[in-house]
């Protein structure tokens, strides 16, 4: 069994790449793969996933085991434990192993990029990210590979977190990074991303703008959601998965309760977006809400297996 580094991770999985290898997998390989339900084991402070995958015709089989803890915190941190096994499909002995914390990272943010180039506006100049931690760090790395922003806002708990942020990624980043509040987050950006654990709405839905975009990512359990009820009932809305968002997402799950939408309201989800002929208007509201789906760690592994074997 190979044990790959997160060195290794970061340096020959390629978001790019990613992005084009996560397209084709939703678009072609989707309704023959095997992807079960998510399993969620509570823990105290906190929940214990797995997360299986296995395409039969490419021989690939494939878990995540993913522990969360401690996640009072407001931005997606520290207290998140990932590994991914690689199987052999035949015997099932584990071929590969990868620490996930990065691909997780990098995988998250590269799925948000694959719907934001389908559903954003082209002229779309101003990213808006909420949140501080890794996945905001991410998506502040991988989403400018399918739009040409000019400026990043930046929302945390404070306005102090939000400037240590914006100074720590200055030199990652070519973009301005500006601190701002919530509700400037939300009304002056074109494409927005939220990163954070938060189990109430970031803001008021009242302040986007007509043809704004939205990555929910953060909130993956029914209780919790980053949007409130009047941005989803507002929105065209897509989903990486109907199997996940209908167990997992609160920002779906709440709206849904209240009688706010009918099920009819999840659009389509991402295979089906990316087969579709499907066209928005410019002033249309767009949300990908994403919980995460295996084949998307299985991309992620395939492809860096497959770099690896070059060097």
């Amino acid at each position: 069994m190979r044990i790959v580094s997160e060195d290794e991770v970061r340096q020959h999985l390629h978001p790019a790449a990613l992005i084009r290898a996560l397209e084709l997998a939703f678009r072609d390989r989707y309704p023959r793969i095997s992807i079960p339900a998510r399993v969620q084991i509570p823990m105290d402070g906190g929940v214990f996933l797995i997360m299986p995958c296995h395409d039969r015709e490419r021989g690939l089989l494939g878990a995540k085991f993913v522990s969360v803890l401690g996640r009072s915190d407001a931005d997606l941190e520290g207290s998140v434990q990932a590994t991914f096994l690689l199987f052999d499909p035949v015997s099932t002995r584990p071929r590969v192993l990868i620490p996930a914390g990065d691909l997780t990272e990098i995988r998250t943010a590269a799925t948000s990029a694959l719907a934001t180039k389908f559903l954003a506006r082209n002229d779309a100049t101003t990213l808006g990210i909420f949140g501080t931690g890794r996945q905001a760090r991410a998506h502040l790395r991988v989403m400018p590979l399918v739009r040409n922003f000019r400026r990043v806002l930046v929302c945390a708990r404070n306005k102090e977190q939000a400037r240590t942020f914006c100074e720590e990624m200055l030199a990652a980043s070519d973009l301005p990074l500006l601190p701002v509040d919530a509700n400037e987050c939300a009304s002056e950006s074109d494409v927005i991303c939220t990163c954070t654990t938060s189990s109430a709405p970031l803001f008021d839905g009242k302040h986007l703008r007509p043809g704004t975009h939205l990555n929910l990512v953060g909130a993956f359990q029914p209780q919790s959601r980053e949007v409130d009820s009047a941005v989803v009932a507002a929105a065209t809305v897509v989903v990486d998965t109907y199997q996940g968002a209908l167990a997992e997402a609160g920002d779906l799950l709440v709206p849904l309760a209240e009688g706010v939408i009918d099920r009819d309201h999840l659009k389509m989800d991402l295979h089906e977006l990316l087969s579709a002929n499907f066209r928005l208007s410019s002033g249309e509201i767009t949300v990908f809400k994403s919980v995460g789906c295996a084949l998307e760690d299985l991309v992620a592994a395939e492809l860096l297996e497959e770099n690896l074997s070059l060097h």
